[in-house]
């Protein structure tokens, strides 16, 4: 299995992005296009279609050696055994509404999203595995949230002291000004799955990135 500190294009098989294809297939693509790691993301999905598609999709991701990322769902990567679950800030931090969700160990890696300095410096004061820096630009993945803009990536580059991905709007035409703020590692969501060929895109991303060393 690829390991974290080795990962560098972050893709996903989000639901929002299927158009009737099947997340299998979808899985199988990113694989063979060279994706580090792989997130499953159906906001909009009930936790028996969730856990579904995972099932269908270890198999691949495995033989793969790629690590499969559940997004919120800390319970089900745990009964599954995904490598990985994601959570955003509102999932992770306690609030006065939302107290913290009870994380059972051991269990997956963890990862966690931040729009913020001061979101990083406190993920930083955790346990968790990498975090995720965005969103970059703005992105219908993100509806309603503003970028962060390359400052934030610049910010991350110069602090965050463990793997970080930048993350939001993130195309091949404004891939090497994200490299050239700092960004070693990317999340991409709709340039790969809106891509006419995943692969070929993915092996673009993957080219570009390997253009300059990871830090």
């Amino acid at each position: 299995m690829k390991l974290l500190a080795d990962c560098r294009l972050y893709a996903f098989v989000d639901s929002a992005y299927l158009d009737d294809r099947r997340p299998v297939e979808i899985a199988q693509q990113l694989c063979e296009g060279g994706a580090d790691i792989i997130q499953l993301r159906a906001k909009d999905w009930h936790e028996a279609e969730l856990r579904e598609a995972a099932q269908a999709m270890l198999p691949i991701t495995r033989s793969a050696e790629v690590p499969l990322v559940i997004n919120d769902c800390w319970g089900l990567a745990s009964e599954l055994g995904a490598e990985f679950c994601h959570m955003g800030q509102e999932d992770y931090f306690e609030t006065d509404d939302d107290p913290t969700p009870e994380l059972t160990f051991p269990g997956p890696q963890l990862g966690l999203s931040s729009h913020a300095p001061e979101q990083a410096e406190a993920a930083m004061g955790t346990d968790v595995d990498y975090i995720a820096v965005g969103p970059v630009y703005p992105t219908l993945t993100k509806p309603g949230r503003a970028a962060v803009t390359l400052d934030y990536v610049r910010w991350a580059a110069a602090n965050i002291d463990r793997p970080w991905f930048a993350i939001g709007g993130i195309t091949l035409d404004n891939l090497d000004g994200v490299i050239e703020a700092g960004a070693r590692r990317i999340c991409v969501v709709s340039a790969i799955l809106n891509a006419p060929d995943i692969v070929r895109t993915c092996h673009q991303f993957r080219e570009r990135l390997a253009s300059v060393p990871l830090d």
